[in-house]
Order: C-alpha cells, then structure tokens, then sequence
C-alpha cells in the first residue's frame, strides 16, 4: 500500500513499538507486527492487532501498571 503520511513509500511487512499513555500510565508494546513505509517509517496497525493492543492496555490500567514494558503476543 502507498503511505498516506509521505505519499511516496511503498509499506512492507514488519515490527513496530507502540507507546501508550494514559492518565499515570506509560504502557509500551514491542514487537507489534504493522505495514511500515519504507520511505518514511510510518507504522500502520491491523484493526485485529489495534484491538489486541487495547484490550491488553486496559487490562494492565485497570490492575494498576503505571510503567511497563511488554512483548507484544496476540491473543
């Protein structure tokens, strides 16, 4: 797919981190697999993969986590 962000670069199938920051918490995901332009490094995440990620944000909010760091594993 062409980058909507550069309008230039062609995606290809990758990794990616996510940063997620909410109230007191800093949630950081690694590993996320995402479309990443090669021009420009934009990171476009599946819709399946956006609502793993935020299921899992919510889960670590709602036990407390205020900084953490995780490898990202799909449900």
């Amino acid at each position: 797919m062409k980058c909507v962000i550069c309008k230039v670069g062609d995606t290809r199938s990758g990794k990616t981190t996510i940063t997620l920051e909410r109230d007191n918490m800093t949630l950081v995901f690694k590993g996320v697999p995402a479309e990443i332009c090669i021009n420009c490094g934009e990171a476009y995440i599946d819709e399946k993969t956006t609502k793993t990620v935020l299921q899992k944000s919510e889960e670590a909010a709602l036990s407390g986590v205020q900084v953490d760091v995780r490898h990202f594993a799909a449900a």
